[in-house]
C-alpha cells in the first residue's frame, strides 16, 4: 500500500494522561481496508480505548444501535454507503446526534470538507494522520460530549421537576421520552384541543374553617388535596390547579388520551370513594363533617401558561372549563355531575351508571339549558 494511504504518520505515544482519560471509552473505527483499520484500532487500543470495528458503512449503523458507542472514527471514501451518508444518518437519529464523529479521508480538498460539514462531522482529518492530532480531537470531543451530556441531564431533571407540577410521574417520562424540542415548546406554546375537565370541591369548607384553629384547617385540606392528587395521578390526570378548596384537574391535555371521558368518570368515582374514608377520620378526630363534589365536562379548551411577567402558571381555560365550574357548583356532596358531551363518549357500561337530571340544568352565563346527568355515591350518616 503506498504511503500516502497508511492512515497514520510515525509519531511518539500518548502520556498516561491521555490513556487514563481513554479509560472505559468505546470508539468504532470503519473502514473497508482492513489493513487500515487494524493499524487505526490498534494505536486507539494503546492509548486506553476499547475499539470496535466495521468494515462497511451498514455495518457502522448496526454496531451504533446495538452496542454502546462512546466516538466514532469514519473513513470518507467506501464501498457501497460512504463515510457522508454513515455521518448523516448518525446526526439525524436522536439517539445518536451526540456521539463525536470523525471523519478521514485521504481525500484533501476544500468541497470535500464542506462536504463533512453538512453531514454533521465535527472533525475531518486527512491521511496521513498524526495520532497526536487523532488523539487530542478524540479527547476534545469527549469533553465536549461529555459537557453537553451533562446540560443535557441537567436540563431534563429541571423540566422533570417542572412538569411533576402537573403529570403523574408515568407522563412525565412519556413527554420526556418525546422528541427532542417537544417538551420544551410545552409550556411555551398556547393552543387549542379537545380534552375533558374535571372540578372537584369541598362542600360545608366554610362552617369547617370557622371552627377549627388555622392549623387544622391546614391539615385538614393537605390531607384533601393529597388523596386527590394521589387519585388523578393514578388516573394520569393533569393538575392544573389547587385553589382554596378546589382542585382542577385535566385529561386529554396536554397530551392526548383518547378515553379521557372513561378516565375523567374512574378519577372521580374512585375520589368521591376514598372521600368518605377521609371524611370518617374528619368526623373522628376533629367532629366536622365535610362532603365533595364534582363537575366533568368535555369541549374545546385554550391550554398555555396564564399571568404576568412576574407569575406565570400552565392551565386552561375557555368554555368548556367554565361548565364544569358550574357543574361542580351545582352538585350536592357525593355527587358527580357531567355533562351529555361527557356522557356520550362513556361505553354503555359506563352510562349506565348515570341517572339523567329531571329537568335540564340553567348555568349562570349561558341562555340555553345544559342536559346534565348524576352518579351519587351512597353517603355514610
Amino acid at each position: 500500500m503506498h504511503a500516502r494511504h497508511l492512515p497514520f504518520a510515525p509519531s511518539s505515544t500518548d502520556s498516561a494522561t491521555v490513556q487514563a482519560e481513554a479509560t472505559g471509552r468505546r470508539l468504532l473505527v470503519v473502514d473497508d481496508q482492513e489493513v487500515n483499520r487494524l493499524i487505526l484500532a490498534r494505536h486507539l487500543e494503546l492509548l486506553g480505548y476499547q475499539v470496535i470495528q466495521a468494515e462497511s458503512g451498514e455495518q457502522a449503523l448496526r454496531c451504533v444501535r446495538e452496542q454502546s458507542v462512546d466516538g466514532v472514527v469514519l473513513d470518507v471514501v467506501m464501498r457501497g454507503m460512504d463515510g457522508f451518508e454513515v455521518c448523516r444518518r448518525l446526526k439525524a437519529h436522536p439517539d445518536t446526534w451526540l456521539i463525536p464523529v470523525v471523519m478521514v479521508t485521504v481525500l484533501n480538498n476544500q468541497a470535500d470538507r464542506v462536504r463533512a460539514i453538512e453531514a454533521g462531522a465535527d472533525e475531518f482529518l486527512s491521511k496521513p494522520v498524526y495520532p497526536e492530532e487523532l488523539s487530542a480531537r478524540i479527547r476534545s470531543l469527549m469533553r465536549w460530549r461529555d459537557a453537553c451530556e451533562a446540560l443535557e441531564l441537567t436540563r431534563r431533571e429541571q423540566m422533570r421537576g417542572l412538569f411533576s407540577r402537573y403529570l403523574c410521574a408515568e407522563l412525565v417520562d412519556d413527554l420526556l421520552s418525546s422528541p427532542e424540542g417537544s417538551h420544551d415548546d410545552l409550556l411555551n406554546r398556547s393552543e387549542r384541543r379537545e380534552a375533558v375537565v374535571m372540578f372537584a370541591d369541598l362542600r360545608g369548607f366554610t362552617g369547617i374553617s370557622e371552627r377549627l384553629p388555622a392549623q387544622q384547617v391546614v391539615t385538614l385540606l393537605n390531607s384533601f388535596f393529597s388523596l386527590a392528587s394521589r387519585v388523578a395521578h393514578a388516573h394520569r390526570g393533569t393538575l392544573f390547579n389547587m385553589a382554596g378548596d378546589s382542585l382542577l384537574v385535566g385529561f386529554g391535555v396536554p397530551l392526548d388520551q383518547p378515553d379521557a371521558s372513561h378516565r375523567a368518570f374512574d378519577c372521580a368515582r374512585e375520589m368521591l370513594l376514598a372521600f368518605e374514608e377521609l371524611r370518617a377520620r374528619w368526623r373522628a378526630d376533629w367532629d366536622v363533617d365535610g362532603g365533595l363534589g364534582i363537575g366533568i365536562n368535555r369541549g374545546e379548551v385554550v391550554c398555555g401558561n396564564v399571568g404576568s411577567e412576574s407569575f406565570l402558571s400552565y392551565t386552561v381555560v375557555g368554555d368548556a372549563v367554565n361548565v364544569a365550574d358550574r357543574l361542580q357548583k351545582q352538585a350536592q356532596s357525593g355527587e358527580v355531575l357531567i355533562s351529555s358531551h361527557v356522557h356520550e363518549a362513556l361505553n354503555a357500561e359506563r352510562r349506565a351508571c348515570f341517572e339523567r337530571l329531571p329537568h335540564p340544568l340553567f348555568l349562570k352565563g349561558r341562555t340555553r339549558p345544559l342536559p346534565v346527568l348524576r352518579w351519587r355515591v351512597e353517603i355514610a350518616r
